[in-house]
């Protein structure tokens, strides 16, 4: 039996896209790699982080109904040389953090944001040796 080789993409369905996109580029930085409408109408959106192979995928389609997001369902992770400069960056787009930053002893810590449609986003700072 063959085993999949890699992951490719993760997707995340928004009523509002070009909201989202706004959040996802000027928020977190990604670019937008391609934009495509699917054979049954959905809207997609490929989005990468810099040093990323995986793509995030960012679609709307309207005829599967509204968007409800339950409290602690899924999250993306995504790591940042440091949460105390995310953070000033946060602030001068007009955000915060929605939990944390949680610092660790040793080093490094975690914190979230909320993206558009109430996906949380993880903010991950490493240990640094």
């Amino acid at each position: 039996m063959k085993t999949v080789k890699k992951l490719l993409h993760t997707r995340y369905r928004v009523e509002d896209l070009e909201r989202t996109i706004r959040f996802y580029k000027e928020v977190l930085g990604l670019q937008e790699i391609r934009r495509h409408r699917s054979p049954r109408g959905s809207e997609l959106v490929f989005l990468k982080a810099e040093e990323s192979e995986e793509l995030i995928e960012i679609c709307s389609y309207p005829a599967s109904g509204p968007v409800r997001v339950q409290e602690d369902l899924t999250h993306l992770a995504f790591e940042v040389d440091s949460l105390a400069e995310f953070g000033t960056h946060l602030e001068s787009v007009g955000l915060k953090y929605s939990d944390g930053p949680h610092m660790k002893e040793g080093g490094g810590g975690f914190a979230f944001v909320d993206a558009p449609e109430g996906y949380e986003i993880e903010l991950i700072e490493r240990f640094k040796q």
